[in-house]
Parts: structure tokens; C-alpha cells; sequence
């Protein structure tokens, strides 16, 4: 796996995360309690015993860029071993910003160039799911593909988030939609890919379009170039308030197949108040935990039921959080109740207050497609006043104080910010 280097597109906006991505990049999203999401993939790479990677860059970096460090934590640095972070090369009006996914790989030709590889392995890093690269490098390379593309059977209803493709009995594929709005398939890209490297960049240099998945892709399928290798795993894509939260669920779940310890999945230790900063957890007599997932730091006088928590959680006496993902030192005060809530960083939750309806059935008004399955968002900072309702479907933005609300009464599918 020398002679293959590997490029994560790590650059998104990611959007549909809504305020968990106000202050970092999607990848740098926290995930399972002490990881980020970009380990899963720096841990594949790790793994699959690559020693050469770039992380493409763009919205909002810094976090990440700490947290990615010099890559000691995923063996990534030494004389034969590197990550190097390939932010665009922006101008004053950011007209050289990455405009796509072919263009950001496109703007660093010059940097495959200078490191000679037969192959490029192009990656997501904001995918949660375990994959050898190795085995899928060696499948392109025994059938003789200048393009693979990982694919994976999912439900029809989500076909249309993704590019699906139908294969022939030779493993090419023969017809390929993006984003489809009725599938012929419902065999779907799951974002990775290997080229044959003088063919992708050839192939970037004939043209000046800006996505694989609309323009590359197809292209090579004409050629008669582009093949699918099948993975069978687990994989998510956890670009949505929904898919984050269900997969946090798959974490509890021992049969969903979602398992970061058996994995190999490593974190930055040294970035931030990671779990070694943390001395253990402590649980108190008379506390309840039931599958759930705590970490490091936390202290649990109260009840926590099929949620994870991050490191330095307080939970008091008589508070009670269930179906939740609660990030870095929050505090939750006595008689708290918490339900079915994702709580960025550093929030205070008052005394006796009721947070998040399960049931509600009215979508948030400001961002309704974000937010309309009762999930009740948080962001970092927040303070949530005594004794205070907050409905589901709701959103709190980042460093609202107690001075900002005007009521102890958020209802269903209200949005709260400055």
C-alpha cells in the first residue's frame, strides 16, 4: 500500500448538521463520546497500512487542523509517513475556493504529482464505518478498473441522497445516476473511490467539472473504465441531525454492527480535554446508568438511560437523561429531565427544567427538514434557565444566556437565538 496515496475530502459545509457545525467543520464533529468524525477514516487509513495522506480543507479548519496534528495519533508522521492538511488557495474575493469535490483534488494536482503513486484513494471524512482498504485497492487493481467505487445495497426512500449505480456480471458498472429522484437501483456510492493515478490526472486536466459524482464518474463509465466493489459492513453517512442521532443509537445496539473499539479506531489524545485529561467516571450510590455509554470525567448522581456521554458530564441527583447525546462538560442540574436531545459542548441545563418532547409532531419553523422527528438540538455554550420547558423539534443556538430568554417556555418546533 506504499505506492497509494490517499486523499480525504474533508472541506463540507455540512449544513444539515445546522448549529453542530457553527464553529467547526463537519468532520470535527464530535462523535461516540471521545472520538471525532474524521477518526474513522484516519483510523481505515491507519489500518489499511497507508502512509501517505492529504486532508482537503475548507469550511471553518481550525479544530480540525488541531485535532489532526502532526498525525502521531494514527502513526502518520515520520520519514516515510505523513499527513499534510491541502487548504484551497484562496484569493481576497475566494474565487479558488473548492468548488466540488473533483475541483479540490484538481487544485492539488501538483501535490500527487510530486508523490508517485500508482493509485489515489479518495475518501470522505465525514463517514462513521470500518473498511481494509487494502482488500478494495487489490480488487481494483486484479480486474484491471481505472475507477472503483465502493458501493453498498440501502433503502429505496434514501436512494435519492446518493449516486446509484447498476453492474454488470463482470463487476463494471453500466449506468450510473446522481441523486436520482426514482432509482433504477438501489445499489449506492458510498463517497470512495481508487483511479489509476495517471488516469484521474488525466483526467482532471481535460476538464474543468467540478464533482465526481456528476461529471468524472459518469464519464468514465462511458469509457468503459468505472467498476463497483461491494462492501457489506456498516456505513453511515452521518451528514444529517437524524442519521447522527440514529447512529449514536447504533452505538447502544451491539447487533447494529457499530463498533469503534473492535475497529481500531484511535482519537487525538493530546488535542483538547480528550479522556486522558479526565480522571475516571464516577457513579454514585443510588444512581441509575442503563445502556448507555459514558465517558471518562463524568460524574452521575442521576439517572442515564440509552445515551452517551462525553468526557466531564455532571449529572445531579434527581436529573434524568434518556435517548440523548450530551457533549463535553455539560452540566445538568437536580431534577433536570432530558429527552431525545443531541447538546453540543458546555451547556448548563437548570434545575427542575424539562427538555425535549419525543413526541412532537411540528417540524422546527426555521429549519423543518433538519428537525421534525421530536429531536431537540443545543448548541455550545448554551444556558437553559430553571425550571424551564423546551419543546421538540427545537433549536437553541450556540451562547444564548439566560438573558435571552424572554419566557421559561420554548414550545414544539421553536427555534431560540440572539
Amino acid at each position: 500500500m506504499r505506492d497509494t496515496l490517499a486523499m480525504i475530502l474533508a472541506g463540507g459545509v455540512g449544513s444539515r448538521l445546522n448549529i453542530l457545525v457553527k464553529h467547526r467543520a463537519k468532520p470535527a464533529v464530535p462523535f461516540g463520546g471521545i472520538y471525532r468524525i474524521i477518526d474513522f477514516a484516519l483510523s481505515n487509513v491507519m489500518n489499511s497500512d497507508l502512509t501517505r495522506v492529504a486532508v482537503l480543507t475548507q469550511y471553518k479548519p481550525l479544530s480540525l487542523m488541531s485535532h489532526i496534528g502532526d498525525g502521531s495519533a494514527w502513526d502518520l508522521s515520520g520519514r516515510t509517513r505523513e499527513v499534510k492538511i491541502l487548504p484551497p488557495r484562496t484569493g481576497e474575493d475566494d474565487s479558488d475556493w473548492y468548488k466540488g469535490t473533483a475541483d479540490a483534488v484538481r487544485q492539488n494536482l501538483d501535490f500527487i504529482e510530486s508523490r508517485p503513486s500508482s493509485q489515489i484513494l479518495i475518501l470522505s471524512g465525514d463517514h462513521v464505518y470500518y473498511m481494509d482498504y487494502k482488500d478494495m485497492v487489490k480488487y481494483h487493481r486484479a480486474i484491471g478498473a481505472k475507477v472503483t467505487v465502493a458501493m453498498m445495497t440501502v433503502p429505496w426512500e434514501q436512494t435519492h441522497q446518493f449516486g446509484i449505480g447498476i453492474l454488470d456480471d463482470q463487476g463494471k458498472i453500466v449506468d450510473w445516476e446522481e441523486k436520482p429522484k426514482k432509482a433504477k437501483s438501489n445499489l449506492a456510492s458510498m463517497g470512495i473511490y481508487v483511479f489509476d493515478t495517471d488516469y484521474l490526472v488525466d483526467s482532471l486536466k481535460k476538464t474543468t467539472e467540478t464533482d465526481f459524482g456528476h461529471h468524472i464518474l459518469p464519464k468514465a463509465m462511458e469509457d468503459g473504465h468505472l467498476y463497483g466493489y461491494i462492501f457489506k459492513g456498516y456505513w453511515r453517512d452521518v451528514g444529517t441531525i437524524q442519521s447522527y442521532w440514529d447512529s449514536h443509537m447504533d452505538l447502544l445496539t451491539p447487533s447494529s454492527g457499530l463498533d469503534p473499539q473492535t475497529w481500531g479506531v484511535v482519537t487525538n489524545l493530546e488535542a483538547g480535554s480528550m479522556p486522558c485529561d479526565w480522571p475516571p467516571a464516577h457513579v454514585v450510590p443510588g444512581a441509575l446508568i442503563r445502556n448507555s455509554a459514558i465517558s471518562a470525567g463524568c460524574t452521575i448522581k442521576g439517572q442515564v438511560i440509552n445515551s452517551v456521554l462525553s468526557p466531564g458530564v455532571v449529572v445531579e441527583p434527581e436529573a434524568v437523561i434518556e435517548d440523548s447525546i450530551i457533549m463535553h462538560g455539560c452540566k445538568i442540574a437536580k431534577g433536570c429531565t432530558i429527552r431525545k436531545v443531541i447538546s453540543d459542548k458546555y451547556v448548563s441545563f437548570g434545575e427542575n427544567g424539562i427538555v425535549g418532547d419525543p413526541g412532537a409532531q411540528r417540524p422546527n419553523s426555521d429549519f423543518p427538514s433538519h428537525l421534525n422527528t421530536g429531536i431537540t438540538l443545543i448548541g455550545k455554550w448554551a444556558e437553559i434557565p430553571p425550571r424551564a420547558t423546551v419543546g421538540g423539534n427545537c433549536i437553541i443556538f450556540p451562547k444564548i444566556t439566560r438573558a435571552d430568554w424572554k419566557t421559561n417556555r420554548l414550545p414544539n418546533g421553536s427555534t431560540l437565538k440572539k
